[in-house]
């Protein structure tokens, strides 16, 4: 892990004012949780709010002077521990307040430092070495040339698309190169936008580093100057998305019942790696969908909007990558394509290097690669049925082997007939009535099932 910049690091608030919220803000929330959680003492409640013990105790005492609070006594000898109730006036308000919004967590994080933040941990900071990059896609068979050129578009940050047959790695390649990026950024749970509160921390994106990993010691030392709790140390996050994307998911997400909102995934990728996989299969258009990233991509601002009307921008700083097995020119006319700075062409495996595959898929599940399979895959079934192998190929053969081998009670290995039987899961094949499958004689024609299970499990594989 790269050592953490001191300039990355939030310190802790030592007053409420540094905060970035007004009083009423705060006290709200602080009635929220007493209320609804049931919380009675100043360490719980700064706990729960992550603030500093010395602004909760501060605010309390103002708030007990301007009859809200009362103190309900102490926690056994300990006077440092008080416990404190909430008087009918401040019940009242409580209940008032969470009509309006029931969050209940952390204190959120205004706009402005969150703004702020996010320049000084900016993706630009990092730079990836060719070595680091081949590291993260050294479970990939790659040629050299690929990596050579991935290097440039993930240092600049900006946007990438890879594109070509389906089945070789496009997907894989993408989340890798989240996975080579080794600098901590801070993310808030939430923030705060003109009384409004976003939740961006999301533990399904969010990876956590915890002390007990790979620069503990750098972080032990940042722990002596008081770290704003507000904020979660992480990896650089890698959001995924797929057919499933709408041009509403990029918008803020309203809770109507909870009234508080979820950010949408491009501003929880902010910072990371954004991954549109399955480009031009989502139900909008692409030209719209790409129309809406127009801005992000050539200003690297992003403009958001509350319920109230209320508009705002974040800095769009995340690598953007659009992975798709269309042809880039069905998706988008010049102006787009030109705002998509980086574009790689992913080709179909060599035969040294489907080799490679297959051998390495072979190894890992301790099963034996028969030279006749080779042989045969390589000489004839491919040369008949056009040359068309894929990186997938050797997992997808390899496991519905195995699965046949279970179903009939034996042990996992590779022969030609189990071949045969898992090819024609992988190509449509017609043939006359009575023909033996493809590992026997050439059907009378094929052609590969691209909606078959097989594209589920389009990545290239481990050469070892």
């Amino acid at each position: 892990m790269d050592p953490i910049a001191e300039d990355f690091f939030p310190p802790m608030p030592a007053r409420l004012e540094e905060t970035g919220l007004n009083v009423k803000f705060v006290s709200a929330l602080l009635f929220r949780s007493m209320y609804l959680l049931g919380l009675e003492t100043n360490v719980a409640i700064a706990a729960q709010l992550r603030l500093g013990q010395g602004i909760v105790d501060d605010l309390l005492g103002k708030l007990k002077q301007q009859g809200f609070i009362e103190i309900k006594g102490f926690e056994g000898a300990d006077s440092r521990v008080a416990r404190y109730s909430l008087t009918t006036a401040a019940r009242d308000l409580a209940i008032e307040s969470a009509r309006q919004c029931e969050y209940v967590g952390p204190l959120p994080v205004p706009l402005a430092q969150y703004q702020e933040q996010v320049v000084r941990q900016g993706l630009a900071n990092e730079q990836i070495s060719m070595e680091r990059l081949a590291s993260a896609l050294s479970h990939l068979v790659l040629p050299a040339s690929v990596i050579r050129r991935l290097g440039p578009a993930v240092n600049s940050g900006q946007s990438l698309l890879i594109y070509g047959p389906p089945g070789n790695g496009k997907s894989s390649i993408s989340e890798a190169i989240g996975r080579a990026f080794a600098q901590p950024i801070f993310i808030p749970h939430c923030v705060e936008v003109d009384g409004q509160v976003i939740r961006v921390y999301d533990p399904t994106v969010h990876e956590e580093i915890r002390e007990e990993k790979s620069g503990a010691g750098d972080y032990r030392e940042l722990l002596k100057k008081r770290p704003d709790p507000r904020w979660t140390r992480c990896r650089r996050p890698v959001v995924v998305t797929g057919g499933e994307l709408t041009l509403e998911m990029l918008d803020l997400d309203f809770d109507q019942t909870a009234k508080f909102y979820e950010a949408p995934p491009q501003m929880k990728a902010i910072g990371g790696v954004f991954i549109i996989d399955d480009f031009g299969r989502q139900l909008v258009r692409p030209k719209d969908l790409l129309n809406r990233w127009i801005i992000p991509l050539e200003r690297r601002v992003d403009y958001l909007k509350l319920h109230t009307g209320k508009k705002f921008d974040v800095p769009f700083d995340e690598l953007v990558i659009f992975s798709t097995n269309l042809s880039p020119r069905e998706l988008m006319d010049p102006g787009l394509m030109r705002r998509v700075k980086y574009k790689l062409h992913l080709d179909p495996p060599s035969m040294a290097d489907y080799v490679s595959i297959f051998q390495g898929v072979c190894r890992r599940r301790e099963m034996d690669l028969p030279d006749e399979i080779l042989s045969w895959l390589l000489e004839d079934f491919y040369p008949r049925h056009g040359g068309s192998c894929a990186a997938f190929h050797p997992a997808f053969i390899v496991e519905h082997a195995e699965a046949t081998c279970r179903y009939m009670g034996r042990e996992p290995r590779l022969t030609r007939d189990l071949v045969a039987d898992a090819l024609e899961n992988l190509f449509l094949v017609e043939r006359a009535p009575g023909a033996s499958a493809p590992g026997a004689s050439a059907p009378e024609s094929s052609a590969p099932e691209s909606s078959a299970p097989a594209v589920g499990s389009a990545r290239a594989e481990r050469a070892s």
